[in-house]
This record gives structure tokens, C-alpha cells and sequence, in this order.
């Protein structure tokens, strides 16, 4: 029984908070790999463009909630999401047409590109702030749980129980859904198969008719819809905050590069790896021990070996690691 509840102990605070948080961060990881390998420059605005589409959909959310309108069990976040993705990319097309584009006909160095990313990522910064406010926003209604730990507790008879919040469940669908969406454009579609293409070799792609400016269009586009869909789902999750996202940025390119840059199913991993690294070391493992060593070796101590507060201490370790060692990932990405 003792082994029952430290499973469930484990299920309840690291593998099932650890599951929806990599799914969050593969979804952001997507959109960075994903203009790294096309557009072949790391974007630094990334986390603030999550920041955006967040805000634009937390807005749409309260214009719905005060018509009446909800998604019954469900967060009204997700009926205000398809509003959110639009504002982005349009707001993302109009930063490309105005900022990018011209560093692309110069044929800057992707060490340029990055130095002007930074810039966007400020006003970006900036402009959130000033719109919604720098205080925390919770967002998300409807049901909070799809299953609570009372229940649990009644069905099994365990000391332990397993709480599985609705923002979870509804992060980890949507992650499948979305992954799936995008593998089979990729793969599919002729659109999907012209960015594979630039992506692979840009000289062979435009020498067979490949309009440049259309992938670079449609790669904005799913770039603001991943980096909205990720960070909706982690406001509902957590909560949403505008420097929050500024520093989600570190574990985002940490689980980018783990995986390996330009390499969509390298994200995906990479995205789980920092989720569970993080979310392992600053778990303070007593409970867990506790039911697995007889009474009189439990532990005195939270057994925790690093604290919360330096969760991206982690990324950032792994990210210099995986830089020193394995500079192309695990999916053999391109080199950082």
C-alpha cells in the first residue's frame, strides 16, 4: 500500500505537473525551431510574442464573459484563443514587414537578426505592460478539476490522492492535437513540403519556383499561432504575468537546442527534458520517500535539492551542457 501512495505522491506533484509544463514548453520550442530552421535566426522575441497572443486572448476572454458568453466546463479562454492567434500573426506580418524584411534583402547575418530580435522582444515587452498591466491575471474559469484528490481517496482507499486539474488535462490534448496539426502539414500539404524544402537548401527551393516570401508568411503565421496556443494554455495553467514570459524564454531555446534547433520532433523532447529536469530537482522528494524506508529512516529534511525559485537555473545548466557537448541536440539539429 506504502508503494501505492509514493506512486501516486510522484503521479500527483511531479509527473502530471511535469507533463502539461513540457507540453507548454514543446509547443514553444516548436515556434522557435521552427523560424530558426527557416528563417535561420534564433528569435529572442519569441516569449513575448507568447506574452501578446496571451494578452490579446485574455481581452477577447473578458469581452465574452461580459456578454454572457462561456465555455461552460471548459476555460471561455479557448473560445477567445482563435482571436488571440489572429491578432498575433498579424501583428507578427506587420513586425516582419516592417523590421525584418529589410534586414533579409540587405542579407544581414543571422547575428544581426538576433540583435534586432532583441529589440522587437522590448517593445513587445513594453507594449503588454502597457495594455494589460504588469500585475498577475488569473483567466481561467469553468471547471477546476477533472479529477480531485477527495475522490481519488474514496475510489481507491489510498492515503494519498491524485488531483488532475481541468487547465492539465485540456494542455496535454491540445499539445496532441496541435503536434499532430503541424506534422501532417509539414508532411502533407504542398505548402508544408515548400517550407521543408527552403528550410533543407534555400538556392536549390528558390531555383524550383518556390515563392520565398509566402514561406516566410506561413512560417510567421504558425510561429504566432504555436507561441499563442502555448502560452494561453500556460496562463491557465499557472497564471499569466508579463515578465513571466520574458523569462520562459531561457527554458524555451534550453529545450529548443537540447532537442536540437531546426528539428520539430527534437523540440517536442527537448520540451519534456527541461520540464521534468526542472520540475525533478526543485520537488522536495520527503512524502515520496517517506512511504518507500520503514518509519524509524524517514527523513528529517524536504530532500529538495534545489529550490523552486532557481527552477531556470536548471534550463540553464542543461543548456550549457548540451552547448559544450552536443551542440546539435538530440535529433542532430543544426549547430548552434
Amino acid at each position: 500500500m506504502d508503494m501505492l501512495n509514493a506512486l501516486v505522491a510522484f503521479l500527483n506533484f511531479v509527473f502530471v505537473p511535469g507533463l502539461a509544463y513540457g507540453a507548454q514548453l514543446a509547443l514553444g520550442a516548436l515556434g522557435v525551431t521552427l523560424i530558426y530552421g527557416i528563417l535561420r535566426f534564433s528569435n529572442f522575441a519569441h516569449g513575448d510574442t507568447m506574452a501578446f497572443g496571451t494578452m490579446v486572448t485574455i481581452l477577447a476572454t473578458w469581452g465574452l464573459q461580459s456578454l454572457g458568453i462561456s465555455g461552460g466546463v471548459l476555460p471561455t479562454a479557448l473560445i477567445a484563443l482563435p482571436f488571440g492567434i489572429l491578432v498575433t500573426a498579424l501583428f507578427v506580418l506587420g513586425t516582419d514587414r516592417l523590421v525584418y524584411r529589410f534586414y533579409r534583402k540587405q542579407k544581414a547575418a543571422p547575428t544581426i537578426l538576433v540583435i534586432v530580435s532583441l529589440g522587437v522582444m522590448f517593445v513587445m515587452n513594453g507594449l503588454v505592460r502597457f495594455i494589460i498591466g504588469v500585475e498577475e491575471q488569473v483567466f481561467a474559469d469553468g471547471g477546476r478539476f477533472l479529477i480531485t484528490a477527495g475522490d481519488f481517496k474514496a475510489w481507491t482507499g489510498l492515503k494519498e490522492g491524485l488531483a488532475i486539474r481541468t487547465t492539465q488535462g485540456i494542455t496535454v490534448v491540445t499539445a496532441v492535437i496541435v503536434v499532430v496539426a503541424l506534422f501532417w502539414f509539414l508532411g502533407k500539404t504542398r505548402t508544408g513540403k515548400s517550407m521543408r524544402a527552403f528550410s533543407d537548401n534555400e538556392d536549390l527551393a528558390l531555383l524550383s519556383g518556390i515563392n520565398p516570401e509566402r514561406v516566410v508568411q506561413v512560417t510567421w503565421i504558425i510561429a504566432a499561432a504555436l507561441a499563442t496556443i502555448a502560452g494561453v494554455l500556460y496562463g491557465l495553467d499557472k497564471s499569466f504575468k508579463a515578465f513571466t514570459y520574458f523569462q520562459l524564454l531561457l527554458p524555451i531555446f534550453a529545450a529548443a537546442i537540447v532537442g536540437g534547433l531546426g528539428s520539430p520532433l527534437g523540440a517536442i523532447a527537448g520540451g519534456f527534458v527541461i520540464a521534468f529536469s526542472e520540475v525533478t530537482v526543485t520537488y522536495a522528494w520527503k512524502k515520496v520517500v517517506t512511504y518507500l524506508v520503514p518509519a524509524d529512516m524517514a527523513p528529517d529534511g524536504l530532500l529538495q535539492l534545489m529550490s523552486t525559485d532557481y527552477k531556470f537555473a536548471v534550463s540553464f545548466a542543461i543548456l550549457i551542457i548540451v552547448l559544450l557537448f552536443m551542440p546539435t541536440g538530440l535529433f542532430k539539429g543544426k549547430s548552434v
